[in-house]
C-alpha cells in the first residue's frame, strides 16, 4: 500500500459527479419538469458554466440520469434484491413484488423515474423519451429471462403481463395503496400457476 496516499483526505468527487448526485436525488423526488437548472446549480454550489462544461443541455443532464437510475435502482437494487431473495426463477420474479412492499411503505417513496420521465415527454421521438422507454425495456428484459429459465414458452408475453403488474402495484401505491404490492404478487402467483409453475 502507497503509505503517502494512506494518510491523506478522502477524494472530492469531481463537479461532473455532484451535478449528476444532486440531480439524481432532485429528479427521483421531484421530476425532470419541475426541476430546472439553476435550482441545481444553487443545491450543488456551482457556476452555471461549470454544469455546462459537463452537460450541454438539460437534457443531457436528465439522459445522465436515466442512466445511474437504471444502474442504481434496476440492477444494483431491484434485480440483485430478487435474486438474492429468491432461489427459483419464479421464486425471484415473486421476489419483485416483496422488494417493493418495503420501498411503497418508504416515506420517501417516489415512484418509478422511468414511467414519470416518459409521461413528462409527450414527443415519441425526444431522446428522453426514448431512453425512459427503452430503460423500461430492460426491467422487461430481466423479467423475460427469469420467465425463459422458468420454462415459459412465450417470455416475451409473459414479461409484458408482468410488467403491467409491477407498473401497475407502482401507481397505486402512488395513489396510498400500502397493500398494492401483495395484490400484485397474488396475481403473479395466479399468472405463474396459469403457465404451469409451481411458485414453492
Amino acid at each position: 500500500m502507497d503509505v503517502a496516499a494512506e494518510g491523506s483526505a478522502p477524494e472530492r468527487p469531481s463537479a461532473r459527479e455532484r451535478i449528476l448526485e444532486t440531480a439524481y436525488e432532485l429528479f427521483s423526488r421531484h421530476g425532470t419538469r419541475a426541476v430546472g437548472v439553476d435550482r441545481i446549480i444553487a443545491e450543488c454550489g456551482i457556476a452555471k458554466m461549470t454544469l455546462y462544461r459537463n452537460f450541454r443541455s438539460k437534457d443531457e443532464l436528465i439522459l445522465a440520469f436515466l442512466e445511474r437510475r437504471d444502474e442504481q435502482w434496476t440492477r444494483a437494487w431491484l434485480q440483485a434484491e430478487a435474486q438474492r431473495r429468491g432461489e427459483t426463477p419464479a421464486q425471484q420474479l415473486l421476489a419483485i413484488f416483496d422488494t417493493f412492499e418495503g420501498w411503497f411503505a418508504r416515506e420517501d417513496f417516489e415512484g418509478c423515474s422511468f414511467i414519470n420521465v416518459m409521461l413528462e415527454v409527450a414527443d415519441c421521438d425526444n431522446p428522453v423519451r426514448q431512453a425512459s422507454v427503452r430503460h423500461l425495456a430492460d426491467i422487461r428484459a430481466f423479467v423475460a429471462g427469469l420467465a425463459e429459465k422458468a420454462g415459459i414458452g412465450d417470455p416475451d408475453g409473459f414479461a409484458r403481463q408482468w410488467h403491467i403488474l409491477m407498473k401497475g402495484s407502482i401507481v397505486s401505491a402512488a395513489e396510498g395503496d400500502l397493500q398494492a404490492a401483495s395484490r400484485a404478487k397474488q396475481l403473479g402467483t395466479l399468472l405463474l400457476e396459469h403457465h404451469g409453475v409451481a411458485t414453492a
